[in-house]
């Protein structure tokens, strides 16, 4: 049976001056900023960090604004829960999805320290890690070594030995999922950041696009980074594809054909990073 088409709480809320810095002197900007950036909070900082005190929460223990339906769900930073990750050293992780909930994939945040190491994810699953603080160094099997900065990103295929060390406080998105094997076909390691993949069009809305990933047969998945400046919202596309999940602010809800999504309220702009299967095939999910 096909998944429900599901959006989830995660990625990111970007202050709209960094979203206009960014954009160049037209100013007509964009909320994925330079991985250089530096000073004030950390760019993707309301994702990993409460932004609620109790007094918000009516001092209720227990109180929070997460929820989690059969067709939705909603998981907020104060909801999150931290524990060690198997196998990798002095780091804490944060499971969001995971194929127990129905999802194809798994995505968790893992918070690092001085002296944290990365594991190996299980035989034949791809990986995806997207640097949400701090900064990390990512070697991999043929020696080579990479330094991922905020809004950086590495696309590791299967089976691709690698190791990921921090020696600061590092927030990470990782994305994990079975590989759709393809024949005589082999996805590569891909390193980059959002801000230096191109603007694609979208037409008949107002968000700006980003895919992280190849859209070429051998990439079975990718993400696409959507950036909404205050106000804005999905105007006339509304996903009728087939979607394993989405995620999106601090918001989620199925996907319709009905209705719209505000998701830039206030002097906030949203960045909102969508994962999908591009291979998938629901007549045989």
């Amino acid at each position: 049976m096909m998944l429900p088409l599901l959006l989830v709480a995660l990625v990111s809320l970007l202050p709209l001056a960094s979203s206009v810095a960014a954009g160049g002197a037209d100013g007509e900007g964009f909320c994925s900023a330079s991985s250089e950036c530096s000073g004030g909070p950390p760019l993707y900082w309301k994702v990993t960090n409460p932004t609620l005190a109790p007094t918000h929460l009516q001092d209720l223990p227990g109180f929070t604004r997460s929820v989690y339906k059969r067709d939705h769900a909603l998981i907020t930073p104060e909801s999150h829960v931290f524990s060690p990750l198997p196998d990798w050293v002095n780091t804490l992780g944060a499971y969001l999805i995971s194929p127990a909930i129905g999802a194809h994939f798994t995505m968790y945040l893992a918070k690092m320290h001085d002296g944290s190491k990365s594991a190996l994810p299980p035989k034949g699953v791809e990986r995806l890690i997207f640097v949400l603080q701090g900064s990390i160094v990512l070697s991999v099997e043929s020696g080579n070594t990479h330094s991922l900065l905020v809004d950086s990103y590495a696309y590791l295929p299967a089976n691709m030995k690698h190791s990921v060390v921090s020696d600061d406080l590092t927030t990470l998105v990782i994305f994990e999922r079975r590989y759709s094997n393809i024949e005589d076909r082999h996805p590569d390691l891909i390193v980059g950041s959002t801000d230096k993949q191109p603007l694609l069009d979208t037409p008949g809305e107002v968000f700006q696009l980003r895919k992280l990933l190849p859209t070429s047969l051998p990439y079975d998945f990718n993400i696409h980074i959507m950036d909404f400046q205050p106000g804005e919202y999905l105007n006339v596309k509304r996903d009728k594809e087939y979607t394993d999940w989405e995620t999106a602010g601090t918001q989620c809800k199925q996907v319709t054909p009905f209705g719209w999504h505000l998701l830039c309220l206030n002097e906030l702009a949203y960045d909102l990073a969508l994962q999908k299967s591009v291979l998938a095939n629901p007549m045989k999910s």
